[in-house]
């Protein structure tokens, strides 16, 4: 089967092509710095060119909500547009759990935008909703990080396994469109503080690390707010199992 994997270079969408080409698909790589500009559509059409299905793994950071709305808007109608001249007949995005239940981060808001345009758009659509990854934690700290100090929000969190998201994408694009959101998370709630603790530990590195509500990750987030909804896939990879991987 053709797939085309949007982000390919991306931490995700590298683990997503792994993962189709070990299952002998045939994937197109569609990325910005292989010649595909999403933002702007510029080769789209030809990269698409007898594609049966598209998973979009973007992703972009982002703190300013109109910026992140307009990226992920363009991105996805071009995506959308190519898609149905191409006659692609499944659209597979990538999503966050808890997406509905927070209103004042931007990244969600551009994510809810994305969903809008995928549920309204031309193509067949799943949209499988992940819970945080793995390496979170350390990558909240890489934002906030300064002179050995770190301030990092106490969100609870059911963290999955990068290659197991991966997993799931790449399963459910070769099957049938469900035109519904799936839920998929890790096996056990975690601490994002005592993630982050034990993240570092792993590296070998040394950092005060200081419980903080921010603008980013606000009180809004506290909570169950962001774990998974009854029904939801269960990946096998616990954090113990990924953190062993870290040392």
């Amino acid at each position: 089967m053709r797939i085309a994997v949007a982000g390919a270079t991306g931490n995700i969408g590298s683990l997503t092509v792994a993962a189709l080409e070990r299952d002998g698909h045939h994937v197109v790589r569609l990325s910005r710095s292989l010649g595909v500009d999403l933002v702007t559509g510029d080769g789209l059409d030809d990269a698409l060119a007898g594609v049966e299905a598209v998973v979009d793994a973007t992703n972009i950071v982002a703190t300013d909500r109109d910026e992140a709305v307009k990226h992920f808007g363009a991105a996805t109608t071009n995506l959308l547009a190519a898609g149905e001249r191409a006659g692609v007949r499944h659209h597979v995005l990538l999503s966050i759990v808890g997406l509905d239940r927070i209103e004042g981060n931007a990244h969600y808001a551009g994510k809810r935008e994305q969903e809008r345009l995928v549920v309204a758009g031309p193509v067949s659509w799943t949209i499988v909703r992940a819970t945080q990854f793995h390496d979170f934690a350390a990558t909240v700290v890489s934002w906030t990080e300064q002179d050995g100090v770190a301030t990092i929000a106490p969100l609870l969190v059911q963290p999955i396994a990068p290659a197991d998201v991966a997993g799931v994408l790449a399963e459910v694009a070769v099957g049938e469109p469900r035109r519904h959101h799936i839920d998929v998370a890790g096996p056990e709630s975690q601490d994002l503080v005592d993630m982050a603790r034990r993240t570092l530990e792993a590296r070998g590195r040394e950092m005060k690390l200081v419980p903080a509500w921010s603008g980013v990750f606000g009180p809004e987030m506290a909570g169950n707010v962001l774990l998974p909804g009854e029904g939801a896939r269960i990946a096998p990879t616990t954090f113990d199992e990924w953190l062993a991987g870290q040392r």
